[in-house]
């Protein structure tokens, strides 16, 4: 399970997290949205170890982020919005190398890597330096890696960035499976139609503070919207989209 309570984070002057508390619980595929510089992605680095929190507590898989980061990296599977990844191995010495610090034992990650090189439809790319691989190719390698120790908790920032219609449908099924299985799953993305079809949860966060929190239709219900990308727009503060399109046409014919 993920467990955040009153989380604050700053760089410098400008305040991203603003005493955010949520849950998400075993078997939960939990919807994490927010507008741009909402503070979306600095609540999963906090999650990943990758920043401090300047106040709060968060655990995941009851472990605490700061004071046990080891064993709470040991138990999440993390998919970053921009993942850098080592462009002169191959994709098969990749997910190799992964599965080597996580400890995962040759007979087991050998067919592990072989499944999901296959699923993705990499299988004859994987002696291929990943230097040569297209963006959706390296998004799928990286999803493998983040699931390759199966492990508890995972983690995804925008983790559709790139990838094909096919393999999105493949993933999005995968996460259903994997939900079923007990797995806590956190889902970061500013595609709001998968969101609502895939998550059975979801916390919006604007200007680092909680926006609100429920399913899908609770949230339409509570706003009084007709759809959740209303909704999102009116808790979020985004100007009507239909009006702020106008706007934009009337100021291009302004310059010709």
């Amino acid at each position: 399970m993920i467990q955040i309570d009153n989380l604050f984070k700053s760089y410098g002057e400008k305040q991203a997290l603003r005493g955010i508390s949520f849950t998400a619980q075993p078997g939960e595929i939990l919807g994490f949205l927010g507008p741009n510089g909402a503070g979306k992605s600095t609540t999963v680095k906090i999650l990943t170890g990758l920043l401090q929190p300047d106040g709060g507590s968060a655990q995941v898989a009851h472990f605490d982020v700061v004071r046990e980061p080891i064993e709470v990296k040991r138990r999440i599977g993390y998919v970053p919005e921009t993942g850098a990844i080592y462009e002169s191995l191959t994709a098969y010495e990749y997910l190799e190398l992964v599965a080597n610090l996580q400890k995962l034992a040759p007979q087991i990650y050998r067919k592990r890597i072989d499944e999901f090189l296959d699923l993705f439809g990499l299988a004859d790319d994987a002696q291929n330096q990943i230097a040569g691989f297209s963006k959706g190719m390296r998004q799928k390698i990286l999803i493998s890696a983040a699931l390759l120790h199966n492990p508890p908790v995972l983690l995804f920032d925008e983790p559709l960035n790139g990838i094909d219609a096919n393999s999105a449908l493949v993933f999005k099924e995968l996460l259903r499976k994997l939900s079923r299985q007990g797995k806590t799953i956190l889902f970061c993305s500013h595609i709001l139609e998968v969101v609502e079809r895939l998550c059975t949860r979801l916390v919006i966060i604007n200007k680092g503070q909680l926006a609100a929190e429920g399913t899908p239709q609770a949230i339409v219900q509570q706003t009084g919207a007709a759809t959740l990308e209303q909704a999102f727009s009116m808790l979020t503060g985004v100007r009507d989209a239909v009006a702020h399109a106008e706007e934009f046409v009337q100021v291009l014919q302004g310059l010709e």
